[in-house]
């Protein structure tokens, strides 16, 4: 038996809504492709100042990123098979569509609707030995206020959590509660790693809460690294 609140998340769109996603995602999509293929990027981690952007991180991997850096994120990791968890709200419906254009898999839930559903999808991710991403501060904010989702996953299933910022030289701000940042075309582009952070599956609630402290700093770590090499604002 489905309850009220799952049939209320799952009742499809309106005719407008549906017009209006098709629109977005397509809209999206071209501008992420036309802008960001003029980026030059360049990428290293903690662990190595160079990367082969193809081979990294070591898969699987929990990849945790603030929600501001989306539109260069969804080109960096095309056509890699990544899957990312989005929210079933509308704006969330228009952001799995474009990304799934460049390749994603969308897990559908976040962390106030179907976050149980998305995060038991994120352990089929791993165990397929891939990589599951999350906009970590999103949909909603507080802007760089880290959830626990990520730690929980890397507990349960033994993979790495590797956070990860891109940072771009020129960039227009928008003026929304993440600051989302939209590169300038020909734009400097670099994207700074962590290293490993490995939760130990017999980790209790205040173990949790260390590596969830250790993940915030290593978000806030790669941020201004990233930031630094390409001189932007944080």
């Amino acid at each position: 038996m489905i309850d009220e609140k799952t049939a209320v998340e799952d009742q499809p769109f309106t005719l407008g809504q549906r017009v209006a996603l098709f629109l977005i995602a397509w809209i999206g999509y071209l501008a992420i492709e036309v802008i960001c293929s003029t980026l030059r990027f360049t990428i290293s981690s903690e662990e190595q100042e160079e990367v082969d952007r193809r081979a990294w991180p070591p898969s699987p991997a929990v990849a945790p990123f603030w929600h501001r850096c989306v539109f260069p994120a969804a080109y960096y990791f095309r056509d890699r098979d990544v899957s990312v968890m989005t929210s079933r709200s509308f704006d969330g419906e228009y952001i799995a569509r474009i990304i799934e254009k460049f390749g994603f898999r969308a897990v559908r839930g976040s962390s106030s609707r179907g976050g149980v559903r998305a995060l038991l999808g994120m352990h089929t991710v791993i165990e397929e030995g891939r990589i599951a991403a999350f906009t970590i501060d999103g949909p909603r904010g507080p802007r760089y206020v880290a959830k626990p989702g990520p730690v929980l996953l890397a507990r349960n299933t033994g993979a790495a959590v590797r956070c990860f910022y891109i940072a771009v030289s020129d960039a227009w701000i928008l003026n929304s509660w993440d600051q989302f940042v939209i590169p300038k075309p020909f734009s400097r582009a670099h994207v700074s790693w962590s290293g490993p952070i490995v939760v130990p599956r017999e980790a209790d609630s205040a173990g949790l809460e260390r590596y969830h402290a250790e993940m915030q700093a290593a978000l806030e770590r790669v941020r201004d690294d990233a930031s630094r090499r390409v001189g932007a604002k944080v």
